[in-house]
């Protein structure tokens, strides 16, 4: 008869060998009863390289092999986001849950079809938006939790197209920037922003020909309003501010939060938690949350369906 006070090992296993796939393991390795099993990488020598630093005992030569020598619980996708749809394909053949690094798909219509595959598949995948982990962002989340006033939320995006293309990013995923990268602060208009978007207005709209500045206002069937303000090809700084009758909320940089309360001058800034000085900022609690998820346990992980949300209105702030 089995001990009821025993553990059961949750198996993890990571596809990709990579930057962010090494961080991945980090953080997994670090959570109590997790092992990472297995790894597998279309470069072998780079997953080779990896097993040994990590202590990763099996490097599986395909996505059948790793699935079938480790009989992971979870498959962290961790690959360049051309390759995203193919590898998610191959990996719904096996039933573990799926937790694919961002974006889930180079444009919306991309990520459309990688949701409809699964949805087929009948697999649950879950996208890692690693700054929904953040703890600011969720120090600022919880802070908010209790104020039901109307909010202002303001994203202030930076991008650079021909830096992008310097540091050898694909044509392809460089010509879809606003999905490949500006995803990640215009999630945190649905992360802040209370209920369904109403509308998406041009301010600014975007020009492909000349891209300068794009900026749309957002309102939300809350009451809540939004701001995109994106400068593209000069400078400025990535920042997300909430602010309501009471309280101003500054993420600047966005690992970092700030608070002004109202009478106020001089904004007070909010420790830092240890778990984003010692891993990638969000991997730790985020790897948490996935993990949750395999043991069947409460989780508020971002679904594939939540990911596409965000993409859909970045298509709409850009009028793609």
């Amino acid at each position: 008869m089995m001990d009821a006070t025993a553990t059961t090992t949750t198996r993890v296993a990571i596809v990709g060998a990579g930057f962010m796939a090494r961080e991945h393991v980090r953080a997994f390795a670090s959570i109590p009863d997790v092992s990472v099993a297995g790894i597998y990488s279309r470069t072998a020598a780079r997953a080779e390289a990896l097993s040994v630093e990590c202590g990763i005992p099996t490097v599986a030569k395909r996505i059948a092999d790793l699935y079938e020598q480790t009989r992971a619980d979870l498959v962290v996708i961790a690959v360049p986001e051309l390759a995203v749809r193919a590898v998610m394909e191959e990996c719904h053949q096996f039933p573990w849950i799926e937790l694919v690094e961002k974006p889930a798909g180079y444009n919306y219509d991309d990520a459309r079809a990688i949701a409809a595959a699964a949805d087929q598949a009948g697999r649950r995948a879950f996208v890692a938006l690693n700054r929904r982990y953040y703890s600011s962002t969720r120090h600022v989340q919880a802070a908010l939790a209790a104020d039901s006033a109307p909010r202002f939320i303001k994203i202030q995006d930076q991008e650079d197209p021909a830096d992008a293309l310097a540091c050898g990013q694909p044509p392809l995923v460089v010509a879809n920037w606003m999905y490949t990268n500006s995803i990640h602060l215009i999630d945190f208009l649905r992360l802040f922003g209370r209920g369904a978007i109403a509308s998406v207005e041009p301010v600014i709209p975007w020009n492909a020909a000349d891209p300068r500045v794009v900026v749309s206002r957002i309102r939300f069937d809350s009451g809540d309003e939004g701001l995109y303000e994106g400068l593209w090809n000069a400078p400025g700084p990535w920042s997300v501010s909430v602010t309501t009758a009471a309280t101003r909320w500054e993420l600047r940089p966005i690992e970092q939060a700030l608070l002004l309360k109202r009478g106020e001058r001089r904004p007070t800034p909010i420790d830092v938690e240890s778990c984003d000085v010692d891993f990638k900022a969000g991997l730790r609690r985020q790897a948490e949350a996935a993990v949750a998820v395999a043991r069947g346990e409460p989780s508020d992980l971002p679904t594939l369906q939540d990911a596409l949300e965000s993409m859909r209105l970045t298509r709409m702030i850009f009028g793609l």
